[in-house]
């Protein structure tokens, strides 16, 4: 397939279950109505499953089948001239943690999981670099532009728990550091490799990343680190969402404020990655959904005026590539995405 890749990518995220239904072709209708150009589908979602069923896959046993022909959808998205971006989950993966405990962290006799029930692999663990990579470039091959990295790290808090729960640290256990810089070599190591695995299938390779991380050297539990991670890949997409954020950059309610939100962190994201020798794409996430669980007087409806401030904020501060997130696929249509 020869895809043109465009001069800056505005694109959308699409679960598995839109690309593979009658939704996807109302996104490719938004899609021509607008200046928006690329779409990031879910190939390996937030459960571990492939949102696809191939025979001839080694990973055939966990696809599903929310993409019919994945190979059709793909010749359309060309057709149409749309970026397609692959979407894997790395490391949050309730399918293989189940499969295989021992890629897992256990809490006594069972796979420990968070309390919304997900459970994540040891980023530890060679075996679980290579499970995931495999799956990349089985989407490389298939005709996808891009590889999307995401939940490239370890559960949130585990500091907290990382003394208290069994796993293995692999050929990690031997390094002269403590478990925060143990973590933060395993995530950026697994990113080094998945870049270099993927070279010869000439695809870019990005990775989904907090937006809180670029504030700090490294975030202590996860393993992130912002600008080690970025020396690694073609596109850093930092999940910037204003709602996702509490009082940073001296602003009470980031949710009520996206413009100034959103400005902030893209000073000094540029400052960041200003400090490298070959610095990838930015390409941040931005919200288009209400984040109504903030509680009255902490969040406000978002719709156009929203999502053209984050737009224009990127815009002011030198940034021309975002994507968009909205759980359900249901984006502000009447929005200007060029403002």
């Amino acid at each position: 397939m020869e895809f043109t890749y465009p001069d800056a990518v505005r694109g959308v995220y699409v679960t598995g279950h839109s690309a593979g239904g009658s939704r996807f072709e109302s996104l490719i209708d938004l899609m021509d109505k607008t200046d928006l150009n690329s779409m990031v589908i879910d190939v390996k979602d937030d459960w571990g499953n492939i949102t696809y069923q191939d025979e001839k896959s080694e990973y055939k046993d966990i696809g599903k089948s929310y993409i019919k022909d994945p190979r059709a959808m793909l010749e359309r998205l060309e057709e149409e001239e749309i970026y397609p971006i692959a979407r894997v989950v790395v490391f949050k993966d309730s399918v293989l943690s189940k499969s295989k405990p021992e890629l897992s962290y256990m809490e006594g006799n069972e796979v420990w999981a968070n309390g919304s029930g997900e459970s994540f692999v040891n980023p530890f663990l060679k075996e679980v670099w290579d499970y995931n990579v495999g799956i990349a470039i089985e989407a490389a091959k298939m005709g996808f532009q891009e590889i999307q990295f995401d939940y490239v790290r370890f559960p949130e808090g585990f500091e907290k728990r990382d003394t208290e729960l069994k796993y293995s640290m692999g050929e990690y256990a031997e390094m002269d550091e403590d478990n925060v810089q143990k973590r933060v070599h395993a995530v950026t190591d697994f990113v080094a490799y998945a870049k270099e695995q993927l070279e010869p299938y000439d695809v870019d390779v990005s990775v989904d990343i907090f937006g809180y991380t670029a504030t700090l050297p490294e975030a202590p539990g996860i393993g992130q680190n912002f600008t080690k991670i970025s020396e690694h890949v073609d596109v850093i997409s930092s999940m910037i969402y204003p709602s996702h954020w509490t009082s940073y950059f001296g602003i009470a309610k980031p949710d009520l404020e996206p413009y100034n939100l959103i400005s902030e962190y893209a000073k000094l994201e540029n400052t960041k990655l200003g400090e490298l020798e070959n610095p990838p794409v930015s390409r941040p996430w931005l919200q288009d959904f209400t984040a109504s669980w903030l509680g009255a007087g902490n969040y406000m409806e978002y719709g156009k005026a929203e999502v053209e401030a984050q737009i224009k904020a990127l815009q002011d501060q030198g940034i021309n590539e975002y994507l968009l997130w909205n759980a359900g696929n249901n984006y502000t249509e009447s929005a200007d995405f060029t403002p």
